[in-house]
């Protein structure tokens, strides 16, 4: 009898801390750049991220990988991609192979904690085995594409992106499903991600990664998401806005879901991009320097947000984060216990966001990779960031230059302070571009080693080497 007592005494407590554990709701866009959003940039409307952004803490020195399987492995690993085998470009559709088996990640840590995980929306960590499929990685449920890249309607890899590879990828869990055909991708992962937190069970603790197609090319958009940026002269530029658009509506109706089903309280939202914004498509990095696919700071220095319990409102932190502490400063606010975490990159963020306190990362490491990438003109090249000072060694890629956005003239000159209210500089001297910047040009030509400031040289207009 004794034991039967201290068994449901045990069960209890389980029972109640898998209770107090709060929700995680992580929202990845997908190629949004650092001045495609309205705290950056007033001509963008993202009102819903806006509020959510301001109700908690704003990461502005927040980093990213420069592209897409490298972050979304870094993500979920916590580890750099040279401890993952990822440092070097995306998978690709035909590639036999993807994200190591025998690393543990997020979802699985959450597990343990008796989580229930969903995955909505982009993969990308590989498919050509099974065993590398999300499904088998931690999560209880999957929708949504394996590859990079696809149609927004059709579902299926498009031609212009990949001529030899076309075929439809769609999933449901582990099998493909064809209900969702000529369904606009942004609607169909914002409605999953509202049923699953409407048929949650709250007795247990949620996490849900949305990785959102948006606003990765080909740009797509239902019409009347351009409507209110019809006086945007590019073509990409304006239906890039209207996707924009489209994935802020798909955050409010998730929030809107939280709120009413009264889980908004107990649940940590956080927002980040996976990489800076590829500008022929339409995105902009203004005023940082460089582009996706690059390790100048607008290939590599996302816009990102955390709010939620615990996490006080209202707040700019221009403490150095990366997207390996994502990890950790998670599991920390989930109450792993963080003695049996070892070996991994990221490091511990939760008190650095909760109390405001110093943050542990004082270096971090941008990316090695030892191989030339035609595709970008860059490498091989690494890059590393300790305290203010980055070190570039070798070709950090094209385009590098700074491409502000329309509303921003040739002939005229710009400060930081004109385009927002967040001084991305730790610093007090203002950012401006002008005609009369050279645009990667001779100052730079055939370089192969940069040394910038980025407390007062956050444009990385100064090199010191």
């Amino acid at each position: 009898m004794i034991l039967k007592l201290l068994y449901l005494v045990q069960f209890s407590e389980l029972v109640i801390g898998l209770r107090s554990a709060p929700n995680i709701i992580f929202i990845m866009a997908d190629d949004l750049g650092f001045n495609d959003v309205s705290w950056h940039n007033p001509d963008i409307s993202t009102p819903n991220l806006h509020n959510l952004g301001r109700s908690g803490v704003i990461l502005e020195q927040n980093y990213v990988q420069p592209i897409c399987t490298p972050s979304r492995a870094t993500l979920l690993t916590g580890l750099y991609p040279i401890h993952t085998g990822r440092q070097h470009r995306v998978l690709l559709n035909e590639e036999p192979r993807g994200l190591f088996t025998n690393l543990t990640l997020l979802p699985q840590y959450l597990k343990e904690l008796g989580y229930s995980t969903h995955l909505v929306g982009k993969w990308h960590l590989g498919f050509c085995n099974e065993d590398y499929l999300p499904t088998r990685r931690g999560f209880d449920s999957f929708l949504g594409y394996y590859n990079g890249a696809e149609d927004y309607y059709k579902h299926n890899l498009p031609a212009q992106l990949n001529p030899h590879s076309i075929g439809y990828d769609f999933r449901e869990g582990e099998k493909i499903d064809k209900k969702y055909s000529d369904k606009y991708s942004a609607h169909v992962f914002s409605e999953r991600a509202e049923q699953i937190i409407r048929n949650h069970n709250t007795s247990v603790p949620l996490f849900l990664y949305l990785a959102a197609q948006s606003v990765h090319a080909p740009l797509q958009v239902p019409q009347e998401y351009e409507i209110p940026y019809a006086h945007i002269k590019n073509r990409a530029r304006r239906t890039f806005s209207g996707m924009v658009s489209a994935l802020d509506e798909a955050v409010g109706n998730i929030t809107k879901a939280l709120e009413q089903t009264g889980q908004i309280k107990n649940t940590i939202i956080v927002f980040s991009t996976d990489n800076g914004g590829q500008i022929k498509n339409g995105g902009n990095n203004f005023p940082l320097r460089g582009n996706k696919n690059t390790l100048w700071e607008g290939g590599t220095r996302g816009v990102a947000f955390i709010t939620g319990p615990g996490v006080p409102g209202g707040r700019i932190s221009n403490q150095l984060f990366h997207i390996s502490d994502w990890v950790p400063t998670l599991l920390s606010a989930a109450g792993y216990d963080m003695g049996n975490l070892v070996g991994l990159d990221g490091l511990d963020q939760w008190k650095t966001i909760k109390n405001g306190e110093q943050s542990p990362r004082i270096e971090m490491l941008y990316n090695i990779d030892p191989y030339h990438d035609p595709g970008s003109g860059s490498g091989p090249v690494g890059a590393i960031r300790v305290g203010e000072y980055k070190l570039i060694k070798g070709n950090p890629g094209k385009p590098d230059g700074w491409v502000p956005p329309d509303s921003v003239s040739n002939t005229e000159l710009v400060h930081l302070e004109d385009i927002n209210n967040i001084n991305i500089s730790s610093g007090n001297q203002p950012l401006s571009w002008s005609s009369e910047d050279e645009l990667g040009g001779e100052e730079y030509k055939d370089k192969e080693l940069f040394l910038f400031n980025l407390d007062s040289d956050p444009t990385e207009k100064i090199n010191l080497r």
